[in-house]
C-alpha cells in the first residue's frame, strides 16, 4: 500500500505542477490557456533532446528545457495573448486552441511521430521503507514539486515582484492605478507558467513516453485536478493533483488500469455536482 501511495503521489505531483501554471495564467488574464499542455510537451522534448542529442547531464538538460520553454512562454503571450488582450476572454481561448494545434504539429515536424523516453534520473535506485521498495525517481518528483510550491509561496508572500503579480491577478485596473505595469506582470506570468510546465514535462519523462500528443493527456488531468482543488486556487492544485494521482494508481491496481481514466472523470462529475467550488474554492453568489 505504501508503495502504491508513493507512486500515486508522484503522478499527482506532476498533475499539480501542470495545474499550477494553468491557474497562474487563468488568474492573470481571466481565461483558460488550452495550449498549456503543449508547453509541457515542448519542455519534455527539449529536456530529452538535451540528454540524448547533446549528451547533457540531467540538471543541464532541465535548465535547457526551462529556459527554452520560458522563452516560448514570452513569445506565446506576445503573439497569442497581447494582440487580443482587450477583447472578450473567449477570443483568447479560441486563439490558445489554435496555438495548441500549431505547437503539436510543429513538434511532429521537429521530433517526429515516434515516442521518446529516458531512463530514470536516479537510475534504478530503490529506497527501502519498511517492507516496501520505493523508487528514488518518484521521491525526486515529489520533493521537486513540494520545493516548487514552497518557493512559489515565498515568492508571492515575501517579494515585491510577487505581490505585484498577485495584485495584477486580483484586479488589473486597480493594479494599474497603483503604478504597476500590468502588461509586464502578465508577460512574466506567462514566462513563469511555461517554465513550471517545462519542469513538469521533464520530470514526467521517465514515467510516460514523450510524444506530440502527450499535452492533451496531461492538460485534461491537470484540469480535473484544478476543478477538484478549486478553480483558481494554487493550494487547491496541489491537493487536487495528489488526490487524483493516488486515486488513479489505486484504481489501476485494485480494479483495472483500463478504468483509471473512467474513475477520474467520474470524480470530476461528482465534484461538479456536489461541490462545484472544489476543496479550496469559494462560493460566489450573484444577484439577478
Amino acid at each position: 500500500m505504501l508503495q502504491l501511495v508513493v507512486n500515486g503521489l508522484a503522478i499527482g505531483a506532476i498533475y499539480a505542477l501542470v495545474s499550477c501554471g494553468f491557474v497562474w495564467v487563468y488568474n492573470a488574464v481571466g481565461a483558460v490557456n488550452f495550449a498549456h499542455g503543449e508547453l509541457v510537451m515542448v519542455g519534455a522534448f527539449l529536456g530529452v533532446s538535451g540528454s540524448l542529442a547533446l549528451g547533457l547531464p540531467p540538471a543541464a538538460a532541465l535548465l535547457l528545457a526551462v529556459l527554452g520553454s520560458a522563452a516560448l512562454g514570452w513569445l506565446f503571450q506576445r503573439t497569442a495573448y497581447y494582440p487580443v488582450r482587450t477583447r472578450p476572454a473567449i477570443t483568447f481561448i479560441i486563439v490558445s486552441i489554435g496555438m495548441s494545434i500549431l505547437l503539436r504539429n510543429s513538434a511532429l515536424v521537429l521530433w517526429g511521430p515516434d515516442p521518446l523516453s529516458l531512463p530514470g534520473f536516479m537510475g534504478r535506485t530503490m529506497v527501502r521503507l519498511g517492507a516496501s521498495s520505493i523508487s528514488a525517481n518518484h521521491l525526486l518528483i515529489i520533493g521537486a514539486t513540494l520545493a516548487t510550491f514552497g518557493l512559489q509561496h515565498l515568492f508571492f508572500a515575501r517579494t515585491r515582484l510577487g505581490r505585484q503579480m498577485e495584485a495584477t491577478a486580483q484586479d488589473q485596473e486597480a493594479a494599474r492605478l497603483m503604478g504597476i505595469q500590468v502588461s509586464r506582470m502578465i508577460a512574466l506570468t506567462f514566462v513563469m507558467s511555461a517554465a513550471i510546465a517545462a519542469l513538469a514535462g521533464y520530470l514526467v519523462v521517465p514515467v510516460i513516453f514523450v510524444s506530440a500528443d502527450m499535452g492533451l493527456f496531461v492538460i485534461l488531468k491537470a484540469f480535473i485536478a484544478m476543478v477538484i482543488g478549486g478553480f483558481g486556487s494554487i493550494p487547491g492544485t496541489l491537493v487536487g493533483g495528489i488526490f487524483l494521482g493516488v486515486l488513479e494508481v489505486l484504481t489501476a491496481f485494485y480494479i483495472s488500469s483500463h478504468y483509471k481514466d473512467v474513475f477520474a472523470f467520474l470524480l470530476l462529475i461528482l465534484i461538479l455536482l456536489l461541490r462545484p467550488e472544489g476543496f479550496f474554492g469559494e462560493k460566489v453568489g450573484e444577484k439577478a
